[in-house]
């Protein structure tokens, strides 16, 4: 999906013919960038592999006059990511849960795309229509007032989010579109309520990791994001 929406800000490391490692970065208009996908075998770590794709990646966000540039760093990434001009901005936290046969689906009807690039926009104070319309075509989608929620397949779990809700209630009756099957689903802390319903409804935290930023400090609506789109989306 990221070769397909931002083909030049996909590179690889080439290493004796293997793909040693990788690193994406997407742009939401001028507001926003986001690297991800910055992963290194482990046979070829300790290398500079990843400051190396990196670096070309920031200065492609620079040229284009990115005013903002996040990510989500796991502990082995951050000192990296703070020698190239990032800082901490919040933790964000993977929680999991095991599926039941009590799978439910949202229905399979036509999201009011503008409504979803609206309340999101809203929420992360930049415009990802672009990327929001590709992860449409490809998972379930639940739409409830003027909030809404995605759920797509992966490879081994399903991945709930992004999710943008008014208020707890209202997420509440998103996340219920979506249960009984074993999923992801990535919160921002700063979100007690978000943490509340993850609890609620069976999940526990399988990872941290913290959100850094690099440039202008961005904040939309952060109470509404209740999941966010994925560490390598934002």
């Amino acid at each position: 999906m990221l070769l397909r929406l931002a083909p030049e800000g996909c590179l690889g490391a080439d290493v004796d013919g293997k793909l040693a490692a990788t690193a994406t970065l997407i742009c939401y208009g001028k507001q926003l960038g986001w690297v991800g996908m910055v992963l290194t075998d482990p046979a070829y770590r300790r290398r500079g592999l990843a400051r190396s794709l990196v670096t070309p990646l920031l200065e492609l966000a620079d040229a284009r006059g990115i005013e903002s540039v996040k990510l989500d760093a796991t502990d082995q990434g951050q000192h990296l990511y703070e020698s190239l001009g990032f800082r901490a901005e919040q933790p964000v936290e993977r929680w999991w849960r095991a599926g039941t046969d009590a799978r439910t689906s949202a229905q399979r009807v036509p999201p009011d795309e503008s409504a979803i690039f609206e309340a999101d926009c809203e929420a992360y104070a930049a415009d990802r229509s672009a990327m929001l319309r590709a992860l449409v075509e490809r998972s379930e989608t639940a739409a409830s007032g003027e909030g809404f929620g995605l759920c797509r397949s992966g490879m081994q779990h399903d991945y709930v989010g992004p999710l943008i809700a008014r208020n707890r209630e209202e997420a509440r009756a998103l996340v219920a579109c979506f249960s009984g099957r074993s999923c992801y689903w990535d919160l921002l802390p700063a979100n007690a309520a978000a943490l509340t319903l993850a609890s609620e409804f069976g999940f526990a935290v399988r990872r941290q990791l913290v959100r850094m930023v690099r440039g202008r400090d961005l904040c939309g609506r952060q109470e509404s994001i209740y999941g966010i789109a994925g560490f390598e989306l934002g």
